[in-house]
């Protein structure tokens, strides 16, 4: 009981980071400050929780240095994997590989942190242009969220269901929407999860 309590200790504060990055993000304010915002609460419950567990075994909270030299370079780390790293094991196509920076950041690092959790998630679809509905033999949507946005991110993506266990495919849909992403799960061209950034 006290391992999966130290477990979710050190999953709560990045699920904070998530849902505290879109709700700054809802709130009016730019990616970055949601970012950083997002990195300060992640941050501190990070923090809080080393001081804990460092207490439980040597005595000591030893608080500065958790924060210093422990907490600030994982944080730091985990949002430059989560931001600007996607292996081609979870890209459908190399193309699909190539626009991952096009999405916006919240969605990145959303997408980021589920995938260190399940590494069988594939992006199958991420930036569109208006030809590609052609090729699908679809109608174009203009207020698709695969286009790039006002905010110049592209804010949606596709995640394949087909070949996975359903209760994961419920538990990914799940977690996006707790984290305050829309969802839908789309049978068109092919079994997916369609996962969005609402635009403000």
């Amino acid at each position: 009981m006290r391992i999966a309590g130290m477990v979710g200790l050190l999953i709560l504060p990045f699920l904070a980071f998530v849902r505290t990055a879109v709700w700054f993000y809802h709130d009016g304010h730019a990616s970055w400050v949601a970012l950083v915002g997002a990195g300060v609460v992640c941050g501190t419950l990070l923090t809080a929780a080393g001081a804990r567990l460092s207490s439980l075994v040597t005595g000591r909270h030893r608080l500065e240095f958790i924060a210093t030299r422990l907490v600030a370079p994982l944080v730091i780390l985990y949002c430059g994997y989560t931001l600007f790293f996607l292996s081609g094991l979870n890209a459908k196509t190399t193309e699909v590989k190539q626009y991952y920076g096009s999405v916006h950041p919240v969605l990145r690092v959303a997408l980021g942190t589920v995938i260190l959790a399940d590494r069988e998630i594939v992006v199958t679809d991420a930036r569109r242009q208006r030809e590609d509905y052609a090729g699908m033999g679809l109608p174009v949507y203009e207020r698709s969220l695969h286009f790039e946005q006002q905010s110049g991110w592209v804010h949606a993506v596709d995640l394949r269901t087909i070949g996975r266990a359903e209760w994961k495919n419920v538990l990914l849909n799940w977690y996006f929407r707790s984290m305050g992403f829309r969802t839908l799960r789309h049978v068109g061209t092919a079994d997916h999860l369609h996962v969005s950034l609402p635009t403000r």
